[in-house]
């Protein structure tokens, strides 16, 4: 590997990324700054996870939030609810493998959800279901159900 290609990446990790892409491009392998590749692509596997969790947390919390104060209803809520709804479905839409992951996660995603539902609106913990009641389908569709006015 050439030293440069190495040292690029603490100096200009643009500049890296772009060298990296045109050397695999041209075949150029013996070039290529493996390890510092290898961690990156890593990494990116677990931003993408990390994504998908705290969307699905944030989605999970503020559909509670609306079962469980529908006095208080928000538009912001609705919004938030659509918006986290967008993100998890374009995440699949991009990388369907990450569906195993949601599945995986989605028990844990709800309970930390229970918290933080707790925490801002004051309702006790105790009192959210410790089972989600909200399907996983429920979940994934609720784009469509919170979105008002539709004209398409």
């Amino acid at each position: 590997m050439d030293i440069q290609t190495k040292k690029l990446y603490d100096t200009d990790y643009n500049l890296w990324l772009l060298t990296t892409a045109q050397l695999l491009r041209e075949r150029q392998l013996d070039q290529i700054d493996y390890e510092n590749l290898i961690e990156d692509l890593e990494a990116m596997v677990r931003s993408d996870k990390n994504a998908l969790f705290n969307n699905l947390k944030q989605l999970l919390m503020h559909l509670l939030k609306w079962e469980f104060q529908a006095s208080k209803r928000k538009n912001s809520w609705r919004y938030s609810i659509v918006e986290h709804c967008q993100r998890i479905n374009k995440a699949f839409k991009d990388s369907a493998s990450l569906k195993p992951y949601f599945n995986e996660i989605f028990d844990e995603c709800y309970e930390k959800a229970r918290s933080l539902a707790s925490a801002e609106t004051g309702i006790p913990k105790k009192d959210f279901p410790v089972e989600c009641p909200f399907t996983k389908e429920y979940v994934l569709d609720a784009e469509n159900l919170f979105v008002v006015g539709e004209d398409e």
